[in-house]
């Protein structure tokens, strides 16, 4: 390694160490027509603030604060509506683009860690999950046939392990970019002037790093419409968009599967605020697949998974605790959309989980593996003792067109 090289690493190690905003991605590609996007949300997103019961009678008194007035703006069905952050995905849902699942979770019970509700969720197998060696995605790949590596690069803290294990498949992050105003430029060419060491690394910090140019198979409109929502949009949402253009890139190409993650959604305090942020960034998301992919989204499914709820009950900060039950949801022109999922289990506190926690009516991998045996003709019986072992299917929920 040459010392320009080595300035080159030595400024992004530092960068990326500073930022918990790089978030990678793993994908993998087959030579099927459909193409599956699973979204991590890290942190336990609260369920039951991003998609709201209005219809329960008891929700109101649990969250005297988090409902706030108009909350019936949003409405779905006459008994769910959306967050207002998620507002911009109700034509998803009068398209039919957009399904709900509410009450889910994976197996994981009672200590509610999120280290250890990720890695069940991930690995999906409820046994031993914190050393699995691979990830349900991973587990797919190795049964479907025909599946190839893609050469890619991972940099970051988080890996995601859904896609982890034998099967082929590639990994890769965002570039992370370090900006200075040109203040700070010249302030650090008068420091650094008289030592020729830090004088280059100073004078490389501003131009190592650039965005992720758009596919060469986009056509002009597509480009178009994603460039100006990522410009409308807040920093994060800015480099969650440039993930999803990135997935949109390889979409449109050979890859047909694909796992990235948003992070920061444990709210224990100020919950309208911060919830608020981060349903608009995943709502982004959303959009700029759709917006990017063309005619690919219509063979496309979004899963939107998270490793467990929040409490029922609003806490005295404002915000919510980890709970159990939570919420789910699947986008993508395959989906059979408009449709909300689940047995609703109640909010009285003798229907709550440990009087606590929303009841979790059916387990989250089973929704992912209809999914899989719908899109991707993997048997009843591979989803149940391979990819998702331990995971009862039941009756099928008719998810994709």
């Amino acid at each position: 390694m040459d010392r320009r090289q080595f300035l080159q690493s030595a400024i992004i190690g530092c960068s990326a160490a500073a930022s918990p905003l790089v978030t990678p991605v793993t994908l993998a590609s087959a030579p099927w027509d459909g193409r599956l996007v699973v979204i991590i949300l890290r942190g336990a997103m609260d369920g039951l603030d991003a998609l709201r019961p209005l219809g329960d009678p008891d929700y109101a008194q649990l969250r005297p604060t988090l409902v706030g007035e108009g909350a019936d703006e949003h409405n779905l069905n006459g008994f769910f509506a959306l967050h207002p952050a998620l507002a911009p995905l109700i034509p998803l849902w009068r398209a039919g683009e957009l399904s709900v699942a509410a009450a889910t979770s994976t197996p994981y019970r009672d200590k509610r860690s999120h280290f250890d509700g990720q890695a069940m969720l991930e690995a999906g197998s409820p046994s031993d999950a914190r050393i699995a060696r691979d990830g349900w995605l991973n587990r797919l790949l190795q049964v479907v046939p025909d599946v190839e590596t893609r050469t890619a690069f991972s940099v970051g803290r988080d890996r995601m392990h859904i896609l982890a294990g034998d099967g082929p498949h590639a990994t890769w992050s965002p570039r992370t970019q370090l900006r200075m105003s040109p203040q700070a430029e010249r302030l650090l060419e008068l420091v650094y002037h008289e030592d020729p060491l830090f004088r280059e690394a100073s004078l490389l910090a501003g131009d190592i790093l650039e965005g992720i140019e758009a596919a060469p198979d986009m056509d002009e409109e597509d480009t178009s419409m994603m460039e100006g929502m990522m410009a409308q949009a807040p920093g994060r949402t800015r480099l969650t968009g440039e993930v999803a253009r990135f997935v949109v890139e390889q979409l449109r190409r050979d890859t047909r599967i694909a796992s990235f993650s948003i992070n920061g959604w444990d709210t224990h305090s100020r919950q309208a605020g911060h919830l608020r942020g981060k349903l608009e960034e995943l709502a982004t998301s959303i959009l700029l697949l759709k917006a990017g992919l063309g005619p690919v989204w219509e063979q496309t499914a979004v899963l939107v998974m998270t490793e467990f709820g929040r409490t029922a009950r609003e806490n005295g900060s404002r915000g919510t605790d980890h709970g159990t039950g939570g919420a789910m949801f699947m986008a993508g022109g395959a989906i059979r959309g408009g449709r909300a999922h689940g047995a609703w289990p109640g909010l009285s506190e003798a229907d709550l989980y440990q009087r606590r926690d929303l009841m979790p009516t059916r387990d989250i991998r089973a929704y992912a593996g209809w999914i899989m045996r719908a899109k991707f003709g993997v048997s009843r019986s591979d989803i149940e003792q391979l990819i998702l072992p331990g995971v009862e299917l039941g009756s099928d929920p008719q998810l994709l067109l």
